[in-house]
């Protein structure tokens, strides 16, 4: 219904005259609540016009409401409900309370697989250190350029690009894609095999639908992201964990750990790994451990699905190419996305696949969401050929360098040698682990830290099967500058103590 448009409904068969019942009627809008005020109620032409009576009906009743202080009329902004309304009895609004994800399946709650995110804050306190894992520093976003682009994008705009488009994508942005994969991963793939998608969830949600079966089995790491239980765990599959090390996935174990779950390694569909970076330790996967998982998902005709989620930032002196860069003869799909180097609210990711399933990957797609918005993939395509997606790309480089070297210096300031610190080779956060630096639990510490102003998270609940012993935590940096950075680990470690002394 258009703002234009009115619900009333007239009885000209009753005694009450018409302009009493739209009386009636429109102040029982505003009762319910249906009315707020400074909603803008319609023309009096027009609902005349809608209502099928004289205009005089409507004016009289707008003024009748009017005296009694329910409307408002300025000059330029038409009749409105009055900001100050008189008292009148109405319902209470519903409480509003933070949406809270459910499980999936009813058989999820209680798993130790399920475990919801907790949201972001809708409004943080002034003064808060917020070391949340997985924000960028989105204050430092070149907005005026991004805009841009954007207008460049309308500007080229015709019917074809304000229609429906392909649901692969945008050419121009598939061909950008594969262009910047090509020089930072190694990973030659024709702009055919790339799919454009909304954000990586999609392309992984996707994924699972298409390649996962009730009876079949689905491997991820241990630990690993909340999210993947909610992707994996509604294809009705079994998910089994598998622990990671300093090398990554612990290949040699699949086969043990899906028996140990009274299932059989040939159901095995999809492996799950993060390789470049994994989440949320931060181990990078070692190259004999890549040659193995290869060799294991070719000889058991298994898919890999390789989420490249923080692949731009990585600060060790040596890179090391994508699986998909040689699959060794191997399905691996890889999944990436802007979120991380741009801004999360893009919502545009891209799924690279094996030819075999791009077509049955876009009849899924062509059923879920036709096509991720057209104008906003042409604007990403000119920001990255323009070479703003670059020069942003390393000015975040050199900024991200200098936060996450003034976290690890606090750490060790202030919680000395019995602090440990695995995951600073890349990515936007750390797994930080108090161990001798706190005799207290994540618990006590989160609630001490909270009331000194600062935003800390357990990394204990990404674990399925073997939570750390001692307290550790996701330490994000991206988001806070450096003197932030300094004076948040500091109120940390007097956190940890007050908490320890308790």
């Amino acid at each position: 219904m258009g703002s234009s448009q009115l619900l009333v409904v007239l009885d000209r068969d009753s005694p009450v005259p018409l302009q009493q019942q739209l009386c009636d009627q429109i102040s029982g809008s505003v009762r319910a609540g249906r009315l707020r005020p400074g909603d803008p109620v319609p023309p009096s032409r027009e609902l005349a016009h809608q209502l099928g009576v004289s205009r005089t009906v409507v004016t009289r009743a707008y003024e009748l409401l009017r005296a009694n202080g329910l409307l408002t009329s300025r000059r330029g902004s038409g009749t409105r409900v009055s900001d100050a309304l008189p008292d009148l009895p109405h319902r209470d609004p519903p409480a509003r309370t933070p949406l809270r994800p459910e499980p999936p399946l009813p058989t999820d709650a209680g798993s130790p697989l399920w475990r919801p995110w907790e949201p972001a804050p809708m409004h943080r306190p002034d003064g808060a250190y917020d070391f949340r894992h997985g924000t960028p520093a989105l204050a430092s976003f070149p907005v005026a350029r991004w805009r841009q682009s954007l207008a460049t994008a309308v500007s080229r705009a015709d019917a074809v690009a304000l229609g429906y488009g392909p649901a692969e994508g945008s050419p121009a942005l598939r061909a950008q894609i594969a262009a910047l994969l090509r020089r930072s991963r190694a990973l030659d793939v024709a702009r055919e095999h790339t799919i454009v998608t909304s954000g990586a969830t999609q392309a992984m949600d996707i994924l699972v639908r298409l390649l996962v079966g009730p009876d079949d089995v689905v491997v991820i790491e241990d630990p690993s992201h909340t999210v993947l239980r909610q992707i994996f765990g509604y294809s009705r599959a079994a998910v089994v964990p598998v622990p990671v090390d300093e090398e990554g996935l612990r290949v040699g174990e699949i086969e043990d750990r899906v028996r140990g779950h009274g299932l059989d390694p040939a159901r095995v569909r999809l492996v799950y790994v993060t390789p470049s970076h994994q989440f949320p330790t931060g181990f990078v996967m070692s190259e004999r451990r890549r040659r193995a998982l290869l060799r294991w998902a070719r000889e058991h005709a298994v898919t890999v699905l390789e989420d490249d989620y923080h692949n731009e930032f990585t600060f060790a002196a040596e890179r090391l190419p994508s699986l998909a860069a040689d699959p060794q003869g191997a399905d691996v799909a890889y999944v990436g996305s802007f979120s991380k180097t741009l801004f999360p609210s893009l919502r545009i990711g891209y799924a690279v696949l094996p030819p075999h399933l791009v077509r049955p990957f876009l009849g899924i797609k062509w059923i879920t969401d036709r096509l991720t918005p057209t104008l906003t993939q042409e604007a990403l395509a000119e920001f990255i050929d323009s070479g703003a997606y670059a020069r942003h790309i390393g000015r975040m480089d050199r900024l991200y360098r200098q936060r996450r070297a003034r976290l690890l210096e606090a750490l060790y300031e202030h919680f000395g040698a019995g602090v440990r610190v695995s995951g600073a080779a890349a990515g936007l956060h750390v797994l930080v682990t108090l161990g001798d630096a706190s005799g207290a639990g994540e618990a006590a510490i989160v609630r001490a830290a909270a009331a000194r102003g600062v935003r800390v998270y357990p990394a204990s609940g990404y674990y399925v099967t073997h939570p750390p012993p001692e307290p550790t935590f996701l330490i994000g940096y991206a988001a806070l500058p450096t003197a932030r950075i300094s004076e948040g680990v500091a109120l940390l470690a007097g956190a940890a103590r007050e908490a320890t002394a308790r």
